[in-house]
């Protein structure tokens, strides 16, 4: 027969265990959607599939993901930053520019863009990563 203390330890054991592991997520977001058409002759795709992520590192915590929106509950945040959305379209905006050139004059804007998560969840430490990705529109003046 297990002792009170066996028990515990094993309990606590098992918890641990269930905490631990990768959660991953994605999702299209169709909010706060301006409708353009895009005619054969009024655009150009200047970039596919350009990537922006960001990440942030937390020391006993748990980071969950449903669709695109990631959470995560700890302790204390040791690397990274807390604004993964706006750093990832920072980065994703950084990427094209140093790929295509300047941004500047340009008509652009942001198409079929996709959001995934990876989190990696070890009980005492968690990193959450947001990556964005979207191909880059440019419209021609008519």
């Amino acid at each position: 027969m297990m002792t009170l203390k066996k028990s515990v330890i094993f309990m606590l054991l098992v918890f641990a265990i269930s905490l631990s592991g990768c959660v991953t997520g994605g999702s299209f977001l169709a909010q706060n959607v301006t409708n353009i058409e895009l005619s054969g002759t009024n655009f150009d795709i200047l970039a596919k599939d350009l990537e922006g992520s960001a990440h942030a590192d937390y020391l006993i915590g748990l980071g969950t993901s449903v669709g695109a929106v990631s959470n995560t509950f700890a302790l204390v945040r040791v690397g990274g930053t807390a604004t993964l959305y706006n750093d990832a379209i920072k980065s994703l905006w950084r990427n094209y520019e140093e790929n295509y050139g300047s941004t500047e004059g340009k008509n652009l804007v942001l198409a079929n863009v996709r959001y995934d998560t990876d989190i990696l969840n070890l009980l005492v430490f968690t990193k959450t990563t947001l990556y964005i990705h979207a191909d880059v529109v440019e419209f021609k003046e008519q």
